[in-house]
């Protein structure tokens, strides 16, 4: 069986795939990377262990860091990779492999996983010597649930790689599921003694405020929220970082949100759309977030890292920031880092439905471009004129400027719906740039995408 990508995804796959060479020479430069093999040097050899992850918000990468860590305290020389860093001669050198890969939408392999789909699992490969482990990552609301793991682990049983045990399945980070891995990995390293895997737990946090931003709408509700915690200061966090939030009906099903705000606006602030359902019903922690928490009630929240849309090393690059709907929200974090430390080559594409009634954050947003904080503000209103436009389309239309920006060292950050807008986006940087250079801009750093 030959796993394929949805068209879009195929097409950057392929581009990885063709400069395969050049992202092995690139990404070798990559600080993070270099870090990850000093902690591991000497694992190479034939018969050593690999952790390996494909991760898109940061919860497999967590999970592999953890895994790799109970491994290293059993005295195994272990290899932690992200799974597009995995090549064929490593898996066929190594004696067992730990893949820890999440699924994106409905079935798709995460960005982190693109450059191993296109270069192994779409051609055969003898791997008759591999043993292997599956920790899959989804989310039982679709309907490819762990996509992404099951292609894996099929595409590697029909190599004659050979489970070490069968494929565990993780429904939203549940802790049983990831509690039995836990469990068959302390049987292969030997050691019940495993370094603490718990997450940080949650906190009570109140709601402060909370306003509708696109009252008369002819899309859902988007609402601003701001939170504080009952007790103590503000924790630290990044732009680009999540929230986690339990509701009281959803008590083993938190959801992510990512986070509007910088610590230093004295509040965690987050923008929450108001999903209903075909029956009317609403969305549980949407429509509790929304409608039912009254200002001053407690909220169950913790604050988790997400280093796939952190600037990192990006911090004092041009940034070209593109997204649509609540995709505002990292995006506008991501301003509000720069202008506290002074970069003002900041491009914003922002879509929404009509002027008249969706502009989260417009007034704030104007207001920078006239301080010269933002260096250039395209916004886009896809129903205001009889053909629908989006920003894919402004993008295209500055492909010149696009150029421009890159050639200065500008980075790429993507934040809001995956179909339709980001999807777009991808297949317009295909086309200007071609898939070589963008999976170069990918592999380094410099196109990230956090999308949904």
């Amino acid at each position: 069986m030959i796993w394929t990508l949805d068209p879009g995804r195929w097409l950057l796959a392929a581009g990885l795939s063709l400069s395969y060479a050049g992202l092995c020479w690139h990404a070798g430069r990559q600080g993070r990377r270099k870090c990850r093999l000093a902690q591991t040097a000497g694992a190479q050899a034939t018969g050593s262990w690999v952790v390996a992850h494909a991760s898109q918000t940061g919860n497999a990468e967590t999970l592999a860091q953890q895994t790799a860590a109970t491994l290293q305290l059993a005295g195994i020389p272990v290899q932690l990779l992200e799974l597009s860093e995995l090549d064929a001669g490593t898996l066929q050198s190594a004696g067992r492999v730990l893949f820890i890969v999440s699924t994106y939408g409905e079935g798709d392999a995460p960005d982190a996983a693109a450059g191993f789909v296109a270069r192994l699992m779409s051609a055969p490969l003898a791997l008759t010597t591999l043993h292997y482990a599956v920790l899959a990552l989804g989310d039982t609301s679709y309907r490819q649930y762990c996509g992404f793991g099951r292609a894996l682990e099929r595409w590697l049983q029909e190599q004659g790689a050979q489970p070490l045990f069968a494929r565990i399945d993780v429904d939203r980070g549940a802790a049983a599921a990831i509690g039995a891995w836990r469990q068959q990995l302390s049987h292969l390293a030997g050691t019940s003694d495993a370094p603490d895997w718990d997450a940080p737990s949650f906190e009570d946090w109140r709601l402060q405020q909370r306003l509708c931003l696109n009252p008369g709408s002819a899309g859902a509700p988007l609402y601003h929220l701001a939170l504080l915690p009952q007790q103590g200061a503000l924790p630290d966090w990044q732009s680009g970082d999540l929230v986690q939030i339990v509701a009281p009906a959803e008590p083993e099903r938190p959801r992510e949100y990512s986070i509007a705000s910088v610590p230093q606006d004295g509040s965690l602030e987050l923008l929450v759309r108001l999903h209903s359902h075909a029956d009317g019903q609403h969305g549980l922690v949407s429509g509790w977030l929304t409608q039912q928490l009254q200002p001053g009630q407690s909220v169950a929240l913790r604050v988790r890292a997400h280093r796939r849309f952190r600037l990192e090393e990006n911090h004092a690059r041009p940034l070209i920031l593109i997204g649509n709907g609540s995709g505002i929200a990292g995006l506008r974090a991501h301003l509000k880092t720069r202008m506290l430390a002074g970069q003002a080559r900041n491009w914003l594409l922002f879509g929404e439905r009509n002027a008249a009634h969706d502009g989260p954050y417009r007034d704030e947003l104007t207001q920078w471009l006239a301080q010269g904080q933002l260096a250039r503000l395209d916004l886009v209103y896809s129903r205001d004129q009889a053909q629908r436009r989006y920003v894919q389309h402004v993008l295209a239309e500055q492909a010149p400027r696009l150029r421009s920006w890159l050639d200065e060292g500008a980075a790429i950050y993507v934040c809001g719906s995956l179909e339709g807008m980001a999807a777009g986006v991808d297949e317009v940087l295909l086309t200007l740039l071609g898939a070589e250079a963008l999976a170069l801009l990918a592999s380094a750093g410099r196109y990230r995408r956090d999308v949904y």
